[in-house]
Formats: C-alpha cells, structure tokens, sequence
C-alpha cells in the first residue's frame, strides 16, 4: 500500500479524535470498573501473576481494589461486587465496564447481552449498566488512571508472601494513599468528598450471597464433544452432541466446573478448572461412546454365571446406578470371576440377597466367600486330626493269639464228665 500510495500520490487520511472535558457527574451518580493484572517477585525469588478488580466514584474518585492469585470467574465478580458495596456503604445508580467475557456475552448493539450469572446478579440488584465500546478505553478513563495508579503506586517492587497479606495491604494503601491523598486532578481528597457523596448511593439493605444467585450458565456443545469456558475446552460424554445443544455448567469453590445437562439433572461432567489458555481437558471416560455394545458386554458377563436370570437382572441393576461407569463396573466384576471361577455363584446370591449392587463390593463378596470357604475347609482338617484312627493301635496287642482248646474237651463237659 504505501508503494502505491508513492506511485499514485494517494494522499494518507487520517481521522484523529477529538476529545472533550466532561464534567464529573452528580454524586452517587456513577462508578466505573475494570480489571488488571500485575507480575510480582515472591519471597522465594520467583514469580507469580495477580489479578485484580478496581471500582471508583467518578465524582469523589474514592476508589475499591480486591486481589486473587488466579483469574476471576463470574463468581467472583459478583462476590466482589458486593465486597465493594459494602466498603463504599451504598450502589450507585450507573456502572461502566469494559466488555469482559465474564459479564458481557455481546454488546449487540446496544441490546446487552450479559452471562447468564451476572444477568440474574444484575437483576437481583437492579444494576444499571453502561458498557463501553469494543477498544474505547477513553469511555472510561477515570478507572483506567485507577489501574495504572494501582500498578505503579501500590503494587511496584512490592514482595508477595500470600494473597490474605497482600489484601490486607492493599486495603491499608488505600486508606493512606488511593483515597487518603490529594486527588491530581480534582486537587481534592477522595475520602473527604466521599463522606459527601455516601448520602446519595443507593442503600444496601442486604448482602446478596452467591447462592442466591442463579449460578447455571449455559454453553454449546461442540461437534466433538466439548464446551468452551475461560478459553479452554472440557470434554463431555461422547454423543452428548446435537444440533444447537446446550448444557449447564455451573463452578464451585474447590475450583470445579461441574456440567449438566438439565438445570437440576445428575453430572455428566466434572473437570478441574485450568487457569491455562487453549488447553484440552478431557476425562478418559468421555474418550469412547459410553452406550454402545453395552448390552452385548452385559450379555457376555452373564454368561460367566450360572443363574442366567438372576445374574443378568443384576447385572441390569448395576448398569441402572452406573450408567456413566457401567464399562468399568463389568470390567472389574468379570476380573473377579476369571479369578475365582468356582465363588462367583456364590457370591452373586450373596449380593442379591444382601442388596449390594457395585462391581468393587461385588469383588470384595467374592473375597468374602473365599475365605469362608478356606476357614471351612482348615476347620474340617482340625477336626480330622483330632479323631483318633483304628489302624494307630500298639502292635503287640494285634500280635497276641488266644489259647486253644481241643474240641474233646467241650464233648466231656457236655456228658457230665470233668474238664482236663
């Protein structure tokens, strides 16, 4: 371009902005957030990345900063929303944001499309939002002076030993220096002003918890099989695919994405969050379609039993309470029967009888029954040991002959004569 701009003399026309003063607004009018991040030394020589989220009153200029050593979620917008109010002692009537993924779906232009979180946290609190343009950082330029000062002032060569600590000092900050001092352009102290516009906030009559808040959020399965959140892939059951699918996903507090795929239906999904980028998370379970050839599998353990009945309406029973783990629940019990063979019958009728219905429980019965078998069995030797034999006789006493008497002998006593 610029060579045919040389050979045709095309003249280079550029726009420039113009840029006007605004007046601040009323008191209690506006606040404006953004998020930052800064890379600080810790105590043992390395490195780590924090991340921040800044509120300020456009008219006082006092200002609000909460920290964490990972990257915010929606929950924790939220929650740190209402850290703010509280500090500040009331809502104002207009917040300004930059167009966050964490809030902000689309601007649509003009029609807001926010998460599904924030929206039901928004209504809640009756929010009025005021979202900037896509790269229009000057829309906001008093929060955006609040995130360098924060950068340069309070978080330059400072050492961070643990995310409480470095709170705690960003709090004190803020009271000796980000609302305690002269404001450059105001020529004012924030926290003076401030005791002026707290009267005109909207009340906090109470604090919203995060479980009051809706906190499903839905997203498109992909064709192969995954969602998106924070800019990672988590895998879902093969064949949870359809056109125009969507499932719920929903964090907790032992950083979990949890997926389901009705509002209140069982987990089909649970992964550990990554604070990673374009990084595939994938449970193994999810690697091969869970459903097919299921009944041939069962079909084929069945046929290791010889109840064909009962075994197979068992069998139907585990896969009933294990349906995402029903490949491994039969692997594990046809393990147990290719060791033990002769038990397996046994210990079946065991399990039903008792109502165990888990491939792990089942192995264990079949332990169970084996060592039952063998204490029976060194039981009946004890008692063999304990009988006393016939041919364990002394020998001299086998050895030893009667006497003999002559038959002429028993004739005389029958005809009254007298023995010899």
């Amino acid at each position: 371009m610029k060579e045919l701009r040389e050979k045709y003399s095309i003249p280079k026309t550029e726009e420039k902005r113009v840029y006007e003063a605004i007046p601040d607004p009323p008191m209690g009018q506006q606040a404006q957030v953004d998020f930052g991040q800064t890379i600080q030394k810790t105590t043992n020589g390395k490195e780590i990345k924090l991340y921040f989220i800044s509120f300020v009153l456009s008219h006082s200029r006092y200002k609000y900063v909460e920290w964490l050593d990972r990257p915010f979620t929606t929950k924790d917008v939220i929650r740190t929303h209402e850290n703010a109010f509280q500090y500040l002692g009331g809502i104002p009537y207009e917040l300004v944001y930059d167009q966050d993924s964490l809030m902000v779906v689309s601007e649509n232009a003009g029609d807001l499309i926010l998460t599904g979180e924030f929206q039901a946290y928004r209504e809640e609190r009756k929010l009025t939002l005021f979202v900037c343009r896509k790269a229009d950082p000057e829309s906001k330029g008093r929060i955006e002076n609040v995130v360098g000062f924060i950068k340069k002032n309070f978080a330059k060569n400072r050492v961070f030993h643990n995310i409480e600590t470095w709170n705690e000092l960003g709090m004190a900050w803020l009271e000796r220096t980000g609302n305690g001092k002269v404001h450059n352009t105001t020529k004012k102290r924030p926290v003076e002003v401030f005791a002026l516009e707290k009267q005109h906030l909207r009340p906090v009559v109470t604090k919203i918890t995060l479980s009051s808040v809706d906190s499903s959020i839905t997203r498109s399965v992909r064709k192969d099989n995954t969602i998106i959140y924070l800019s990672n892939r988590y895998s879902v059951p093969l064949g949870t695919y359809k056109k125009d699918k969507e499932v719920y996903i929903e964090t907790t507090d032992e950083n979990r994405l949890i997926v389901r795929e009705e509002k209140a239906g069982p987990v089909i999904a649970d992964h550990k969050i990554s604070h990673e980028k374009g990084k595939l998370i994938q449970d193994r379970q999810h690697k091969r379609d869970r459903n097919k050839g299921i009944p041939a599998y069962i079909a084929s353990v069945a046929e290791k039993f010889e109840d064909v009945g009962l075994d197979h309406d068992y069998l139907e029973e585990v896969h009933r309470r294990y349906p995402r783990y029903i490949r491994d629940q039969l692997q594990l019990i046809s393990k147990a029967l290719e060791s033990e063979p002769d038990i397996g019958n046994d210990a079946l009728k065991e399990c039903v009888h008792k109502g165990i219905y888990s491939a792990t429980e089942f192995s264990d019965v079949v332990q169970h029954v084996k060592r039952q078998r063998q204490a029976n069995h060194e039981s009946l030797e004890q008692k063999k040991e304990q009988i006393k034999l016939l041919n364990v006789v002394d020998r001299s006493v086998i050895l030893t002959k009667p006497y003999i008497r002559d038959v002429n002998e028993y004739i005389a006593i029958l005809e009254g004569g007298a023995a010899k």
